[in-house]
């Protein structure tokens, strides 16, 4: 039993400093750095706002909520990189979604001026989802 216990303290330090070296030019073509990626989606999307409001003459009042949207994509991109890494989406995914669809519904209740009598209950219906979800899927 013990033989079996250092063998996975060995193991857990090999897995512990490994780490994947190979620059951008040593990636395959599949291969791409998932550190950058937030910011250009962001900035894709203010330009777009922006390019949308100079066309139509719409104004968003309360564009500063659009900063609530950054830890929303960032944790749909944790959901979306934790699927591609499993497989399927785990619970450490399904939080990240959870996570993202409640900010998304604060910062479009303050983009869009919409009443909290009228939001407040979509918060109840994404945590029961959520729950719903853990408990078949773990």
């Amino acid at each position: 039993m013990s033989e079996d216990i250092e063998r996975l303290k060995e193991a857990e330090k090999e897995n512990e400093y490994s780490y994947d070296y190979a620059t951008e030019e040593e990636k395959s073509p599949g291969q791409h750095s998932d550190a950058n990626w937030v910011p250009g989606i962001i900035l894709i999307a203010i330009g777009v706002i922006f390019l949308f409001t100079n066309l139509t003459g719409f104004h968003l009042d309360n564009w500063w909520a659009l900063f609530i949207m950054i830890p929303a994509v960032k944790n749909f991109g944790s959901a979306w990189n934790s699927y591609q890494r499993h497989g399927r989406f785990t619970k450490s995914a399904r939080g990240s979604i959870t996570g993202g669809l409640i900010l998304t519904l604060v910062a479009s209740a303050f983009l869009f001026g919409l009443d909290w009598g009228l939001v407040w209950p979509f918060f109840l219906i994404i945590g029961g989802v959520a729950a719903l979800f853990n408990g078949w899927f773990d």
